[in-house]
Formats: structure tokens, C-alpha cells, sequence
């Protein structure tokens, strides 16, 4: 894909979150970071919030190695994004270079929060985080309640689908 001079470089806003399970799920890990067993979801989101390349795996997935699976795996979807915006969980260089790899043309900013002094909202990261947010508010998404990792992702992108009808 070719890209104008004009055109302004694409943001994709990555993180994820580690979800809780129900007793019927047949695939859960154990997040030590967020003392959760149960489910991460991996996503980036352009500016507005919206999903382009949702990804679940087990919680015991580490973020870096998550993001890498869901880029391997969401290639199509991420291959006009030029920068991802990530926070700290997704630091190293070995991480970066992978993303370079799988996206010569793209590169990986890595938000602080021990270079912010003060309590500030971390520049741009808010909107993925709004983005869990509206996940939330789905009734049938508060915890993992699917037997399996790829309906827990098809409610998840069902969720968005209604969030978006219910906008326009």
C-alpha cells in the first residue's frame, strides 16, 4: 500500500486486558501482574476508539508476546498504521524489532508513567482504555462466560458491531 506525502501516518493505540473467567471455560491462564485467572484480550484502536485488530489468548500470555500473535495474526488489518502507541508493559527492544519485522514501515512509542512527574493522563492512551470501557458496559462481557478463546473474540467484535449501530 502506497502512501501520499499528504497523507497523515496512521496511530494504532495497543494494550490489554486481563478478564475474568466463569467456571465454564475450558481455556484460562493466570495473570500474575493482575492476580486474574482467566482470558487477555489484546487490541488496537485507531483515534476514536474503534477496534482494528482485536486478538484473545490466554491470561498467562505475556502483553509483548500477545501483541505479536495478534499482529501475525491481524496483518491485513494493521498494515496502514505506521505508529503503535503502547505504555510500558509492551518495553523492550526485542519487542520493537518484531514489530519492525512483521512492519518495516511502522515504529513503536512507548508512553511513560515514571517520566510523568505529576498524575496526568497519559497522551492518547486514554482512548483504549475507553474503549475496554464500553466492553464493560456489555452485559455478557463483564466476565468470560465462553468455553472457548474464538467465541470470547466473536462476542467481543459483536460487541463493538452493536456499539456501532446504536451510534449511526
Amino acid at each position: 500500500m502506497n502512501f501520499s506525502k499528504k497523507e497523515k501516518p496512521s496511530l494504532g493505540i495497543m494494550d490489554a486486558k486481563s478478564i475474568k473467567n466463569t467456571n465454564t471455560a475450558e481455556e484460562k491462564g493466570y495473570d500474575n501482574h493482575e492476580k486474574v485467572s482467566g482470558i487477555k484480550l489484546h487490541m488496537v484502536v485507531d483515534t476514536l476508539g474503534l477496534p482494528h485488530a482485536p486478538f484473545v489468548s490466554k491470561a498467562s500470555m505475556s502483553d509483548r508476546k500477545g501483541a505479536i500473535s495478534m499482529m501475525e495474526c491481524q496483518k491485513d488489518s494493521l498494515c496502514s498504521i505506521q505508529t503503535f502507541l503502547v505504555d510500558g508493559g509492551y518495553m523492550g527492544e526485542t519487542f520493537a524489532k518484531e514489530v519492525k519485522n512483521l512492519f518495516p514501515h511502522a515504529k513503536v512509542e512507548v508512553v511513560k508513567r515514571d517520566e510523568l512527574h505529576t498524575f496526568q493522563v497519559l497522551p492518547k492512551r486514554w482512548v483504549v482504555e475507553r474503549s475496554f470501557g464500553w466492553l464493560e458496559q456489555d452485559r455478557r462481557l463483564w466476565k468470560n462466560c465462553e468455553r472457548k478463546l474464538h467465541t470470547s473474540l466473536e462476542m467481543t467484535v459483536l460487541a463493538f458491531l452493536f456499539l456501532l449501530l446504536k451510534r449511526y
